[in-house]
């Protein structure tokens, strides 16, 4: 089967129809803001996954779930025993998301089904288009929970008696929205996994480049940080004889953030939480809890970031006024991208004219997963200020609509336009 660009290099999706989709999808679970609350398995999630199938089964589609809910649209193909060629991402939000993140991928797909039927273009292998199960994570975790099933990260049993804050389970709120599949959770071969997203950061914008050709995701190691000094009064107590447990964490963060820099361009390092105990205007801080969160794009220099954390760590418990306790709580090792799949969507991206740059993912996504057992490559497009996981969270329809012609030529590139 040919791999290489069709001669219908003029071929364009309706950008309108796109953008009146995802503006159509964003009214389920709309803010007052402009945002999006729609959170993995409540009504409002099954809303939007019925308005999915609706028009991927007007586009043509049979739809299949499986037992974590994820939904797989397949359009067939002129061989459609052929692996097929897929893309998608997924729908859930968080509690002040956007209209783009995530569901840009998965309406990009339909839009890409139905440009295809327009033109009445059969491919040779077939395509799928896939909505993936509570991706951010904000309800329910572990993160990227459908993909990672999928792949063999997660177990269906674990995933599925995992418990929101009320109490309610994974499998429990599946099977109340109508979404608990039959189909297996286990990975089935696929020719070609596209995923097609807002970059959810500022490199592209900031260079003014359309499209960001993805080489890969950072990898990223968690961390609880508990440092233990002894409270006491902030006046009587001499500044040499405190165990200020917040001094110490405060020495610590500064380390932090030079650790990042020290590994730049891609290197990231962050404190996203701080607890500080008791937490009283006059009583030195006996105890403070924080979170670590390392990213590099290899894994040697994830390794030699941990161990600069390490010896910080080392640094402050050395002086013998605190404590600390240092524990890992997430690792995702750094993912790579298929080089000749990275390579389609950059020819892709050039062959229509479109700005383009080399660009690594800080964020985590369901196509992590996916590299894991098939090919895989990104897209991105940019965000108004890099802002997203934010009601204000936006992007230019031109941008949209350039980002979901990449995916077409590169699904088209990989699936084979069948003879006539």
């Amino acid at each position: 089967m040919d791999t290489t660009f069709t001669e219908r290099t003029t071929l364009r999706i309706n950008g309108k129809r796109l953008w009146d989709s995802l503006m159509s999808l964003a009214q389920i679970g709309a803010t007052p803001k402009g945002g999006v609350c729609r959170l993995a398995l409540t009504e409002l999630d099954k809303r939007g996954r019925d308005l999915f199938v609706q028009w991927a089964q007007e586009a043509g589609c049979s739809i299949r779930i499986d037992g974590i809910g994820n939904i797989f649209a397949h359009r067939p193909g002129m061989d459609d025993s052929l692996p097929p060629v897929m893309t998608g991402s997924h729908i859930d939000t968080q509690p002040t998301g956007g209209k783009f993140d995530g569901n840009y991928g998965v309406l990009a797909g339909i839009e890409v089904l139905r440009t295809l039927n327009d033109q009445q273009i059969r491919t040779q292998a077939p395509l799928e288009v896939v909505v993936w199960t509570n991706e951010e994570g904000s309800r329910f975790v572990p993160v990227m929970m459908g993909s990672g099933v999928f792949a063999g990260a997660f177990t269906l049993d674990h995933v599925l008696a995992q418990a929101d804050t009320e109490g309610l389970t994974v499998g429990d709120e599946l099977k109340k929205i109508g979404y608990a599949g039959t189909a297996s959770c286990a990975s089935f071969p696929i020719k070609a996994y596209f995923e097609a997203h807002i970059e959810q950061g500022p490199i592209l914008e900031a260079s003014e480049t359309t499209i960001g050709v993805v080489s890969g995701a950072l990898g990223q190691r968690w961390y609880d940080v508990v440092l233990t000094g002894m409270e006491a009064h902030a006046g009587p107590t001499p500044m040499e004889l405190r165990k200020d447990a917040l001094l110490g964490a405060a020495e610590l963060i500064q380390a932090i953030n030079k650790i990042a820099l020290d590994h730049a361009p891609y290197a990231r390092a962050t404190v996203g939480w701080l607890n500080v105990f008791p937490n009283s205007r006059n009583v030195i801080p006996g105890t403070v809890k924080f979170s670590v969160d390392l990213r590099a794009a290899s894994d040697d220099v994830l390794t030699a970031m941990e161990a600069q954390l390490k010896a910080a760590v080392d640094v402050v418990v050395g002086r013998g006024q605190i404590e600390a306790d240092l524990k890992q709580v997430v690792y995702f090792p750094p993912q790579p991208f298929d080089n000749s799949l990275v390579d389609t969507v950059r020819q892709a991206a050039k062959q229509q004219g479109f700005s383009h740059k080399d660009i690594v993912s800080g964020a985590g996504h369901d196509a992590v997963y996916l590299a894991r057992v098939t090919p895989t490559a990104m897209i991105f497009i940019p965000c108004k200020d890099g802002i997203s996981h934010n009601e204000i969270e936006d992007a230019l329809p031109e941008h949209i609509e350039a980002g979901c012609n990449v995916l077409l030529q590169a699904m088209l590139a990989q699936a084979g336009e069948a003879e006539q």
